[in-house]
């Protein structure tokens, strides 16, 4: 698994990280037993990965709880999560934003918290109030490294200058390429590390899924959850669109003999910018999948060829 420093300051990671929203049980369908999340994390460290991604706002923090199961025994893995705005978490005020990171810790069963970050931007809170107080648990000793989740280049400039933003986390994939051109420019001129969520376009780019496939009410792919992502990528009209750039994918894949989820992931950490990419999955076997994307190289031909996919789709 090849690794990379997290912008500038940040830590070394492997280019392929384990995201545990799913393990939080949110939104996808029946949960599955938590050995087998657990087995799906240790498999996931197993085969290289260093890091995972959680939230307190996943699962109510059932997420962290099963994190702190998972990396149990396993020094060399680092932990990222998030704190998010009410009424959802515990707020970006400076006692909001304390008392967030103390739970996380007592969930996580950590002394400090590798990498932690807004989970997502709040207009009723001034962003330097809530990167004052994120500094200050750097300073504090309980948290490394500060980041930003679902944020702008204005407010990733607004918290710049109280401190160094050490990483973004942006949503990204193949089908979902906003910010490239200009968010992305910026955090690599800033030495800020991009950490990609949603690489796999939440199983679509895994080819997993035909015109036939349906999703249960309680899984929010379904369109009864209100989220964001499914009109883009889930409506019936761009769900065929996207089935068919996926089907025109197939044969690049094939060519590299690799899976269309390897491929996915590879294309996305060969962006300007990209530090590494957030992949979840319960299935061990998938995990194993794609972690093997952190060795699969990807020539200008092939980024041409995927381009060319990707426009005309």
């Amino acid at each position: 698994m090849r690794t990379r420093k997290l912008g500038s300051n940040g830590p070394e990671i492997s280019v392929v990280g384990y995201g545990a929203w799913e393990a939080g049980g949110m939104a996808w369908g029946p949960n599955p037993p938590d050995q087998e999340t657990l087995a799906a994390m240790g498999a996931a460290f197993d085969a290289g990965i260093t890091w995972v991604d959680t939230a307190e706002v996943y699962g109510g923090g059932r997420s962290e709880e099963l994190v702190a199961k998972a990396v149990a025994g396993r020094d060399d893995v680092l932990v990222f999560t998030k704190v998010a705005p009410r009424p959802a978490g515990s707020g970006f005020d400076a006692q909001g934003v304390r008392a967030a990171a103390e739970a996380s810790l007592r969930r996580l069963g950590r002394e400090v918290i590798d990498v932690y970050q807004l989970h997502w931007p709040h207009p009723e809170v001034a962003v330097e109030e809530t990167w004052e107080a994120m500094a200050g648990l750097v300073d504090a000793g309980l948290v490394r490294w500060i980041g930003v989740s679902n944020f702008s280049v204005e407010l990733v400039e607004r918290c710049e200058q109280v401190r160094h933003v050490d990483s973004l986390q942006p949503h990204f994939s193949m089908l979902h390429r906003d910010g490239r051109d200009d968010l992305f420019v910026h955090c690599d001129q800033a030495g800020t590390g991009i950490l990609a969520y949603g690489p796999l376009a939440y199983g679509l780019l895994t080819g997993a899924f035909d015109e036939t496939t349906t999703f249960s009410d309680d899984d929010w792919r379904s369109g009864k959850h209100g989220m964001g992502a499914y009109d883009e990528l889930f409506a019936p009209d761009r769900f065929r669109r996207n089935l068919a750039i996926v089907d025109a994918l197939r044969p690049i894949a094939e060519r590299k003999d690799v899976t269309l989820a390897q491929l996915a992931l590879a294309w996305v950490v060969h962006q300007r910018g990209v530090t590494a990419a957030i992949a979840g999955s319960r299935s061990p076997a998938h995990v194993r999948d794609n972690a093997g994307a952190g060795d699969v190289e990807i020539d200008g031909q092939d980024l041409d060829d995927i381009e060319e996919v990707l426009t005309r789709g």
